[in-house]
């Protein structure tokens, strides 16, 4: 079924408080509030496209039968194991239980769907205040090691020294090997004035053991200042007749500060926008495409596919806040969020996509609590661009490919950015 975005929103507006689309990639903090993950983002009104109710809580009422019947006797197990054996701190109950809890989400081979224990829970659900405790930095998993994202500008992480791309190999000594996000966050985060000490191995191989003391972190979802400092060009030479936009998460204050940065650099006399998502690990679906429809003034932006093959579209509506001609950079840490962005502007020929291949996070997540306290995060449907093509695990390809050598990246050679300049450069005004 297709359906206009307005509509959609109206019909599905009961619902919309409890789906949010975000990526395997949180925040080291108290809080996932850069990545639409879990937490109060969850119950956000989203006036978007979402998933109808009868998608995200129907019962196959055989299968529930099947779950009260089968599932009675992994109790008994538990209980000869506690009663049996031969070491008996490993067969206490808590333990065999979250041992079942991982067990039963490593049978859906989805990394996008999980379980958070109460604790957890709690702490993401009540603070999502623009501002958390921790070290400041984004994380993703790959393959059995967490990998630092993005350390936030002026944060503990970041002056530290930790870089995108760092292995986490150890928190306090002990080994993170095969640690999911939420173990991970869990033994990082804290409270300000507190320490953690992490064993990480850089992109050039080498490792050290940082102490890095937790604070207060504020976070600004969009920035005007470059990696650098500034732009330039491949010459060197300093670029002022160009707006750099960085948007470094999707959250609930995203568009508004996008649209002051874009209404700043048509006032300053802008020829044209470079919007960097490089490193964006996604966030809030209304705001992606709220930003998205800053830009089109037609077209699809999004779609989504749910297990029984029903869809739902969002579109563009008329009007934009810029014309002006547009660039985004991505690199393989792009997901979610900005990969629906990216995909939006790419096949609607609003702007051109520089960079790498993008992560490749495509899935619509629903959280539903449960009776202890703690919640389930769970893959409900897909997300497929305007043209169709399925972003999980797949990514979305960039028009430009962007590969920086190791003497770019020791130089600090924004390459991304040289080739945005060339490209608008050769735009039409």
């Amino acid at each position: 079924m297709r359906r206009s975005r307005d509509a959609v929103a109206r019909k599905l507006a009961p619902v919309l408080n409890k789906v949010l689309i975000g990526v395997a990639t949180t925040l080291v903090g108290v809080l996932l509030i850069a990545v639409g993950f879990m937490g109060r983002m969850a119950f956000d009104r989203l006036n978007g496209v979402n998933v109808p109710l009868a998608t995200a809580n129907k019962v196959d009422a055989a299968n529930a039968a099947a779950v009260d019947k089968d599932f009675g006797i992994l109790g008994e197990i538990a209980k000869v194991l506690g009663e049996d054996f031969v070491e008996a701190d490993k067969a206490k109950a808590g333990t065999l239980r979250d041992g079942a809890i991982q067990g039963i989400f490593e049978a859906l081979n989805d990394p996008h769907s999980t379980y958070i224990d109460p604790q957890n829970y709690a702490l993401q659900k009540s603070n999502f205040d623009g501002a958390f405790e921790g070290i400041g930095a984004t994380v993703s998993k790959q393959d059995d090691w967490l990998v630092i994202v993005t350390p936030l500008p002026n944060t503990p992480a970041e002056k530290a020294g930790l870089k995108p791309g760092d292995q986490i190999l150890t928190v306090d000594g002990e080994s993170a090997k095969g640690w999911t996000i939420e173990q991970g966050v869990g033994r990082i985060r804290g409270k300000s004035g507190t320490s953690v000490k992490l064993g990480i191995k850089h992109t050039d191989g080498k490792e050290e053991t940082l102490s890095i003391q937790r604070a207060s972190v504020k976070q600004v979802s969009v920035s005007t200042t470059p990696p650098t400092g500034k732009i330039t060009d491949s010459t060197g030479k300093e670029v002022t007749d160009y707006a750099y936009i960085q948007i470094r998460s999707l959250t609930k204050t995203t568009p508004d500060e996008l649209k002051t940065a874009i209404e700043a650099a048509t006032k300053s006399g802008a020829k044209g926008i470079i919007l960097d998502v490089r490193g964006n690990p996604g966030g809030l679906l209304k705001e992606t495409i709220d930003i998205a429809d800053m830009f089109l003034d037609k077209g699809e932006i999004v779609t989504q596919v749910d297990r029984a093959g029903g869809s739902v579209t969002a579109s563009a509506k008329p009007g934009t806040l810029t014309n002006l001609p547009l660039v985004m950079l991505q690199d393989q840490f792009s997901a979610s969020g900005a990969e629906l962005l990216a995909a939006a502007i790419k096949e609607n020929q609003r702007g051109t996509i520089i960079g790498t291949r993008s992560f490749g996070k495509g899935t619509v997540n629903h959280l539903r609590e449960l009776s202890n306290g703690g919640a389930v995060y769970v893959s409900i449907a897909r997300w497929l661009t305007p043209a169709r093509n399925q972003i999980e695990a797949q990514g979305v390809q960039p028009n430009v490919l962007v590969a920086p050598t190791q003497e770019d990246i020791t130089a600090r050679r924004d390459i991304w950015v040289f080739r945005a300049i060339d490209t608008l450069r050769g735009a039409k005004p």
